[in-house]
């Protein structure tokens, strides 16, 4: 908060001193309250120097996406790859962008450690960033939230319907092979697959009476 506004407290001379402790423990975590910073570790030098993995590497975008072998990386690594493109100045090397992630923002997406540290991110990045992912009703049914420009947006939401299109086609497929092995299956419509489920099972019914 500025000085000028009329909220404005100034410190008292504890807080003062306090501040002036972690100014030179500055790899300690600090807690007020509900609010906190983890202490940094090694390992927070090596993800910034020497990332070992694509998590790492684009980990400044808050991107989780750990697993490289599962069908939820292939389907994001796109979208990741086009968020770095965006949000990386050219002049500017990922590992400054990934130290300004750990001592401007705590390695995370909702905390700040240092204010300064965290602004420039925020300016660099021009405050793109990848919230989170999940899956919610299905394992297809992906979702997938992100800070960035409308056309990256677009693209979110491409990756999501088509991750759900290809899911809950095989799902149908699976559910039709079940009731009928031979029957001949045209794939590219989730409604098309719905309907012959519903004729095959309309079928079996008509059968059975």
């Amino acid at each position: 908060m500025k000085r000028s506004n009329r909220f404005y407290t100034p410190p008292t001379f504890k807080e003062r001193l306090t501040s002036l402790k972690y100014s030179f423990l500055f790899w300690v975590g600090r807690k007020k309250g509900m609010i906190h910073t983890r202490s940094l570790e090694w390992g927070d030098l090596r993800y910034i120097f020497f990332p070992k993995n694509f998590a790492d590497k684009y980990g400044y975008l808050g991107t989780s996406v750990w697993n490289e072998s599962s069908v939820y990386f292939k389907a994001l690594y796109p979208l990741v790859l086009a968020l770095d493109y965006e949000a990386k100045p050219k002049w500017c090397p990922r590992w400054f962008l990934r130290f300004l992630h750990v001592f401007g923002s705590d390695k995370s997406i909702v905390r700040v450690r240092n204010r300064r540290l965290h602004n420039l991110q925020l300016k660099l990045t021009k405050g793109i960033a990848f919230v989170d992912w999940k899956t919610k009703w299905s394992d297809y049914d992906l979702r997938i939230s992100i800070h960035a420009p409308e056309h990256l947006q677009e693209l979110a939401s491409a990756i999501e319907n088509r991750f759900y299109s290809r899911g809950r086609q095989k799902e149908l497929v699976e559910q039709i092979k079940a009731l009928d092995p031979e029957v001949s299956i045209i794939w590219g419509s989730v409604s098309r697959l719905e309907k012959q489920l519903e004729e095959l099972e309309e079928t079996f019914k008509t059968k059975e009476k």
